[in-house]
């Protein structure tokens, strides 16, 4: 009889182990089209906009000298922030280096005249470090709030000296 009770109290705890997971599930919110966040991120009825990917290349010349070097990638990666914070810069990120190819930009226009006057502002390209490959581009306007997302998910850096 003994045997009956806690087989009968295993299958309790699960039950209830059960319910209470089902408690505890929250709903997703449905999503609110928002008219003025589609159109300060110029989107279009679908929430789709125009963009220019760039693929950043292996370019011909290298430099070998490590403070050059050093200078140059720091000047990329301010120019990127610059962008970024002028709106100009959606995402940016490197990419594995095969076939040459060393990152992308996905910039906020959708014509490319522009989007390469905004690339020729970058030490990497000017150095001949990588070249631009450039690509029309069509995807969700919300990659618009990357940088701001971004933000908030990005530890900030601790100012006082490590012990």
């Amino acid at each position: 009889m003994s045997r009956k009770i806690l087989s009968m109290l295993c299958a309790g705890l699960v039950l209830a182990g059960g319910v209470a997971h089902a408690e505890t599930r929250v709903a997703k919110p449905v999503p609110v089209y928002d008219p003025a966040l589609a159109k300060a991120l110029g989107a279009d009825e679908h929430g789709m906009r125009s963009y220019v990917l760039v693929i950043l290349k292996t370019g011909p010349k290298k430099a070998t000298d490590k403070a050059e070097r050093a200078r140059i990638f720091e000047g990329h990666f301010a120019n990127m922030g610059r962008l970024a914070f002028e709106g100009k810069l959606a995402v940016a990120g490197p990419l594995d280096g095969k076939e040459d190819r060393r990152g992308i930009f996905i910039l906020a226009t959708a014509d490319i005249d522009e989007a390469k006057t905004w690339v020729a502002t970058d030490p990497v390209i000017q150095s001949g470090e990588m070249v631009a490959e450039y690509h029309k581009f069509f995807s969700s306007a919300a990659l618009m709030m990357v940088n701001e997302v971004h933000g908030k998910v990005e530890k900030p850096k601790s100012t006082a000296p490590a012990r």
